[in-house]
């Protein structure tokens, strides 16, 4: 980035910032964790509703369509953490594997980098140590 695009960058994001503070002052200490512990995932049956066949029913089931998005996140370099927490624990609860998550980020090290595999690869073994921790009976974690 050139100096130029950074500060208007951080102007950008202090402006909206402040717009955010003045629509709702709870904003301000607004906390994506807490966000990801209130909604962890949503059910498989919604997750089939939302993004499955029920709005395009010859597309793609809702297990492929978060494989792809993991893939996404990964190749453009895993931007957003609590997105991709957010894609894995989504894809385990619509069927993927363990191992077909782990595959799909292994391969997004082409495109994204070793680096993105890498911490996207981190990121994946939290989501598994959680979902494991918390006795989730996913099909995703047996494999």
């Amino acid at each position: 980035m050139t100096q130029d695009y950074t500060k208007l960058f951080q102007t950008m994001i202090a402006q909206s910032q402040e717009m955010a503070r003045a629509f709702n002052p709870a904003l301000e200490s607004f906390n994506t964790a807490a966000l990801e512990k209130l909604i962890p995932v949503l059910p498989k049956d919604m997750l089939e509703i939302f993004f499955g066949r029920t709005f395009n029913r010859e597309g793609l089931d809702a297990r492929t369509r978060f494989l792809v998005s993991i893939a996404g996140m990964v190749a453009s370099g895993v931007h957003g953490d609590p997105q991709l927490r957010l894609g894995i624990r989504n894809a385990l609860e619509a069927g993927a594997t363990k191992r077909e998550i782990a595959e799909t980020i292994f391969q997004m090290s082409m495109f994204g980098g070793v680096p993105a595999m890498t911490r996207a690869l981190d990121i994946a073994q939290g989501v598994f140590d959680e979902t494991q921790d918390s006795g989730s009976q996913n099909p995703g974690d047996n494999a």
